[in-house]
């Protein structure tokens, strides 16, 4: 039996994440910061699936406790044969607001925390000659709106990075690349989604099942469904200035979205 190790697993994509992977007969170790969530999380998992589920009550922005989680990654004695880095949230502060705490919790959980959970998983993994890390990105970070998309633009870069490294390992790598997903995030964010065409929203459910089906398939980036796969060619392509032009439409038109939300 495989064991998979899910960020941000009681919610939207990870939460979708772990309930494909028990699905498939995975054992789970779930990590998040609630931890009556997670209590909840694994005893329908368990009572649904049949599999063990193990739960890790987390922050990702505290280094002592991505250290722990990174340790559960690495230790040979449980060998975690998929890691899910999922774990993030939506960064509304601005780059020229005085406090800069919500960038530095940003870059703490999607950046750092992404960064030494694969490097642990990299090694752990290599020294098997097998298995697979996902690291959940975005499509924002084809654009430039904010915090988030430099963010992501990172997440991206570095899985590639290390997809690179690893090759001829038997260790695959995946960045997911989503684009608006109907989950928690958005809710959490203030963005209700009346500024974005319908036809544009996913499931998380259907996110998932085409990111693992990328992930069998060995692809090293996954964008779910072929409208974003278009979108994101056509964003590859454009004029440097054009992508910022856009970027700052679709911040205007989420600033306003907020206006009318509050």
């Amino acid at each position: 039996m495989l064991t998979a190790l899910v960020t941000g697993g009681t919610s939207g994509i990870g939460a979708a994440f772990a309930e494909a992977l028990a699905r498939r007969g995975h054992a789970l170790v779930l990590v998040a910061r609630d931890a009556g969530r997670l209590e909840e999380t694994a005893a329908r998992l368990r009572s649904e699936h049949r599999v063990p589920v193990e739960v890790l009550a987390a922050d990702l922005s505290d280094r002592a406790d991505v250290d722990r989680v990174a340790a559960r990654v690495e230790d040979p004695e449980r060998p975690v044969d998929v890691l899910v880095n999922n774990a993030g949230f939506s960064v509304k502060t601005r780059f020229t607001d005085p406090d800069t705490t919500a960038h530095d919790r940003a870059f703490e959980v999607m950046c750092r925390a992404v960064l030494v959970l694969s490097c642990a998983a990299a090694r752990a993994m290599t020294s098997r000659g097998s298995g697979w890390i996902i690291n959940v990105s975005s499509t924002a970070g084809l654009i430039t709106m904010g915090s988030y998309s430099a963010i992501k633009a990172y997440a991206t870069a570095f899985t590639e990075a290390l997809a690179v490294e690893l090759a001829g390992s038997g260790v695959h790598v995946t960045a997911l690349l989503p684009g608006w997903v109907r989950t928690e995030f958005h809710e959490r964010a203030g963005i209700t989604g009346s500024s974005i065409p319908s036809f544009m929203w996913l499931t998380p459910e259907r996110v998932v099942q085409e990111a693992l089906d990328d992930v069998a398939r060995g692809k090293v980036i996954s964008m779910p469904t072929r409208r974003y796969r278009t979108l994101g060619f056509i964003l590859r392509h454009l004029p440097r200035p054009a992508v910022r032009r856009l970027s700052g439409m679709v911040a205007s038109a989420r600033q306003k979205e907020r206006a009318g939300g509050s």
